[in-house]
């Protein structure tokens, strides 16, 4: 049998793509289709558990979160790339899954945790959000994914999906459903330029990758750097400090950052030099990017239909999964 090489991973639509996106998954994208089976989901029901009044978002998203994609590199021979809530199985799948997991242990997940505190719900969750886990089990087991890249804070969820695929399979005494292992990127997440932990759209805090020239220079003029550098003189840490992690994720000369970071730490090295050379490397980084999304911005209907002709293969895919689940179960009527 030939060994599964299948991969699942997307993003929710609630606006463009930020650099933060790039390095903590779709960089490896660009790489893996080309050694791998990728499936790439455009997670439009799951942006609905928090944006269930914004579906107009949502929608116009799509086609933002898709024009992203074919920029940086996304190759649709190579990749399926689809809609979730054009693939019916997806939500079928969930339907089941959702009688092997307690709502305790919903409660529980790490990850859904911090993004109840993040999203300020209290007591206010809604219950699509709280089964988001199984939701997301139900995305990667529908095509088999072996593999999963992910951040770190999304390593709760993959954890979740394993605890699910065994109780299935133990459950029905079958092996149709996968488990997946988590593919780790290089650099796990991109902190905001406000110097948060995290970039984020909701927190107003990311460098989008459609971002024109002249807002990208905005945003890293006022980026957060070692508050305590009052003066070029001053050593200053770049542990911890925005523009240098940045660097370290974008800038190819690695000599010349290191010859930066010494400097700056032993003083005499000012945050806007730093900073300028950040605006060189990411207008490098990003104008290719914006070049090919221009392109593909004058044929939006050959998008649409790139996307559609994805979406039927997800769903072939995600059926026949289906179907297996199903005779597992004993349920084919």
């Amino acid at each position: 049998m030939a060994e599964n090489k299948n991969i699942l991973t997307g993003d929710r639509p609630t606006g463009p793509l930020h650099l933060g996106h790039f390095v903590g998954s779709l960089a490896n994208r660009v790489k893996l289709q080309d050694t791998h089976k990728q499936y790439v989901m455009i997670a439009d029901m799951q942006a609905l558990t928090d944006h269930a009044d914004e579906p107009e978002l949502i929608k116009s998203s799509v086609l933002e979160v898709a024009l992203d994609y074919l920029s940086i590199g996304i190759d649709p021979k190579k990749t399926v790339i689809f809609i979730q809530s054009l693939i019916p199985a997806i939500s079928e799948l969930t339907m089941y899954y959702l009688n092997l997991v307690t709502w305790n242990r919903l409660k529980h997940n790490p990850t859904v945790k911090v993004e109840i505190r993040q999203k300020g719900f209290k007591d206010q969750v809604p219950a699509g959000f709280m089964i988001y886990p199984i939701s997301q089990a139900a995305d990667i087991t529908a095509f088999k994914a072996k593999y999963v890249p992910v951040g770190d804070d999304q390593i709760p969820m993959i954890e979740q999906t394993v605890e699910i695929v065994r109780k299935f399979n133990r459950t029905y005494n079958t092996s149709a459903l996968v488990e997946p292992e988590t593919i780790s990127p290089a650099i796990a997440r991109l902190p905001g330029i406000d110097g948060q932990a995290k970039m984020s759209k909701t927190l107003n805090n990311a460098i989008y990758l459609s971002d024109p020239k002249e807002v990208v220079e905005k945003k890293v003029k006022k980026m957060y750097t070692d508050p305590n550098h009052l003066r070029i003189e001053d050593p200053g840490k770049v542990e911890g400090n925005p523009v240098f992690t940045y660097l370290d994720a974008f800038d190819p000369d690695k000599e010349k950052l290191q010859s930066m970071k010494d400097h700056y730490q032993r003083g005499g090295l000012g945050d806007m030099v730093v900073k300028k050379r950040l605006l060189e490397v990411l207008e490098k980084f990003l104008s290719p990017i914006r070049k090919k999304r221009k392109e593909y911005e004058k044929d939006k209907t050959a998008v649409l239909q790139m996307l559609k002709k994805g979406t039927d293969q997800a769903n072939l895919v995600a059926n026949q999964t289906l179907k297996e689940v199903k005779q597992a179960m004993g349920i084919v009527y």
